[in-house]
């Protein structure tokens, strides 16, 4: 969770603090800047994004890193820049940040990229208000089975309630994924469960509360003993295995 400026001060130590001071004048001083640096040359303040972790500890470097980001208005070419010659530590701050900056849906490419990585970190960091707010529906179902294929707890995934409701597609490839690991004889995640309660919820203003999104049929038989309810909008087709 990130820390606001008033909270970092509050744990700081004076030479923190006065470190972070520095680092965000130097940020609002480029934000105000009208001849901001180009794709391959770093303003100072960037330099601060990276030591953030030495000066402020890592326990405060997303904050600090964030608060960074936020003060300087950053443009595509910087939040490119700092993810892609980044750690992952670096990486994971700037997606934490992509919503509170003005840069509409242009960030995308690193959120997908950070969707095909391994490190479970960055991927629980790229299905946060952004990807929410900016990921056609095709490619936010993908990263709701990324979660899952790599065990990031669902409850990392931002307006999961507002964007699975009603999404029979969704419940065809959960309960593809469903059927695949039952099939493996490996256990389904819990958080399945979770997912498809959202999928199956009524929008407001429905007139039959508690009944299925229309499309979406009862648990499978072959799931019924695992005691998961995984709907399937078209239960007559062999599940295929899914691959975000």
């Amino acid at each position: 969770m990130l820390k606001s400026r008033k909270e970092l001060d509050a744990e700081l130590g004076g030479a923190a603090r006065a470190w972070l001071d520095e680092a965000l004048a130097e940020a609002a001083h480029d934000a105000a800047t009208p001849d901001a640096p180009g794709l391959y040359t770093s303003p100072p303040w960037e330099l601060r994004y990276a030591a953030a972790g030495r000066h402020c500890g890592p326990e405060h470097a997303d904050s600090v890193r964030s608060l960074l980001l936020v003060e300087a208005r950053a443009p595509l070419a910087s939040v490119t820049r700092l993810y892609e010659q980044g750690t992952a530590a670096e990486r994971r701050a700037v997606l934490l940040t992509l919503h509170r900056l003005d840069l509409g849906d242009t960030a995308l490419p690193l959120v997908e990229d950070a969707l095909r990585a391994n490190d479970t970190r960055l991927v629980a960091a790229a299905v946060g208000p952004y990807a929410a707010d900016h990921l056609d529906p095709h490619a936010w179902r993908h990263a709701v089975l990324k979660c899952l294929f790599t065990e990031v707890p669902v409850a990392a995934v931002a307006r999961l309630d507002d964007r699975a409701r009603g999404d029979a597609e969704l419940a065809r490839m959960l309960s593809d994924f469903a059927e695949e690991r039952t099939a493996a004889g490996r256990a389904v995640p819990e958080d399945l469960r979770t997912v498809l309660g959202h999928v199956r919820r009524i929008r407001a203003g429905s007139t039959t509360p508690g009944t299925a999104p229309r499309g979406v049929a009862e648990t499978p038989e072959s799931l019924r003993d695992e005691g998961v309810p995984a709907p399937c909008d078209a239960p007559h087709q062999t599940p295929r295995p899914i691959r975000p």
